[in-house]
């Protein structure tokens, strides 16, 4: 265990073991001494008492915690902890009569019978304290565990999610790498000028993609420069048969977005519209800011293929692309997002929509 967190815990103990007989001794005093308050001596006998209970919770703690009775089954430590309560009582008795004869008072009663009949008394007076304090030692130490598990499984989940995450993206970076080198690979031939433009455009993609390797997310403005870094690589390739538009609001180009998010829907766009659209293919690309929420949009002329089905397969589609969007999606903004795909009107549009913590509130109070 970290030596600072045991530190904590055991200055937490001490300063609520101590403070708690302390309150309690003084309560009880208060309403049984009928004495002056400035005669110690005789004060002194109604408060060494509790000082017999304070020694005696510690054996306790340290049985209790040999045996983490905190973590078994509350019928067994609530009797195991009652048990060891009155235990504990006789020997706070014990300590509180050895404490009468050194401070030469008078024996609690005058006969052995007459003591033998008061005995269970003085060990249910002494005993109920200890198991209030047994059963408030347990409850905080029940509530510390299962704050510690909880905290453990957050930061579990939170790995979990993060591998996840940086598996799905390490998938994305080849795939646009892939595609790229294959547009290369068919200029090379036709036009080395532009085969050079070409790697130029890659490798400021690849700086973007080392730049910001690390970041969990990255402003959409950098995701559109690598963006038009990509369709400056398809110009080159397929010149007067792609259009590409941009309808960026401002506001939008400062919105944080799961890095190499939007680099899938718009190589899909490119990959199926060339296959199924009249020429020149048009590939439009839109981000507003609506009801606190970013939203997305790359739509391109020509007609859906799915990328998973048999004709998508023809066409060398895994369908991988998309579903780790949808992935990337549900880990990052779960229950904030929505992705869908529609064709009409000879276009198919791809819409995503992700609503921070705080647009999320802000659309439930409104």
């Amino acid at each position: 265990m970290d030596p600072a967190k045991l530190k904590r815990r055991m200055t937490s103990f001490w300063f609520l073991h101590v403070s708690g007989w302390l309150v309690y001794a003084a309560f009880t005093v208060i309403f049984a001494y009928t004495g002056k308050w400035t005669d110690v001596p005789r004060l002194l006998p109604y408060l060494l008492p509790y000082l017999a209970a304070f020694l005696c919770c510690l054996p306790l703690r340290y049985f209790y915690k040999s045996v983490r009775l905190h973590e078994r089954p509350w019928p067994y430590s609530l009797l195991a902890g009652t048990a060891a309560s009155f235990l504990g009582a006789h020997l706070w008795l014990g300590i509180d009569m050895a404490i009468s004869l050194f401070l030469h008072r008078p024996p609690y009663v005058r006969s052995e019978i007459a003591f033998g009949r008061v005995y269970p008394l003085f060990i249910l007076r002494r005993g109920l304290p200890l198991l209030a304090w047994t059963c408030l030692y347990l409850v905080i130490k029940t509530h510390r565990e299962w704050r510690r598990q909880q905290q453990r499984a957050e930061k579990a989940a939170a790995l979990a999610q993060a591998a996840q995450l940086q598996m799905l993206r390490t998938q994305l970076n080849p795939h646009f790498l892939f595609n790229s080198m294959n547009s290369i690979r068919a200029l090379i031939d036709e036009d080395d000028i532009k085969a050079r433009e070409l790697i130029t455009e890659l490798s400021e993609f690849l700086r973007y993609s080392l730049d910001d390797k690390d970041a969990a997310s990255v402003p959409l403005k950098h995701e559109l420069e690598a963006i038009r870094h990509y369709f400056a690589i398809q110009k080159k390739r397929y010149e007067d048969k792609l259009e590409v538009i941009y309808e960026i609001e401002p506001e939008a180009g400062e919105s944080p977005i799961p890095s190499f998010l939007v680099h899938p829907l718009v190589e899909n766009a490119v990959k199926y519209g060339m296959r199924t659209s009249p020429l020149p293919l048009v590939v439009r690309l839109r981000a507003g800011i609506r009801d606190g929420a970013l939203r997305i949009e790359v739509s391109n002329t020509g007609r859906w293929i799915e990328p998973g089905g048999p004709e998508g397969r023809t066409n060398g589609g895994t369908g991988t692309g998309l579903e780790n969007v949808r992935l990337r999606l549900e880990n990052a903004y779960p229950g904030r997002h929505r992705f869908e795909v529609i064709e009409k009107e000879g276009r198919v549009h791809i819409y995503l929509e992700v609503r921070s913590l705080e647009g999320t509130r802000h659309a439930k109070s409104a």
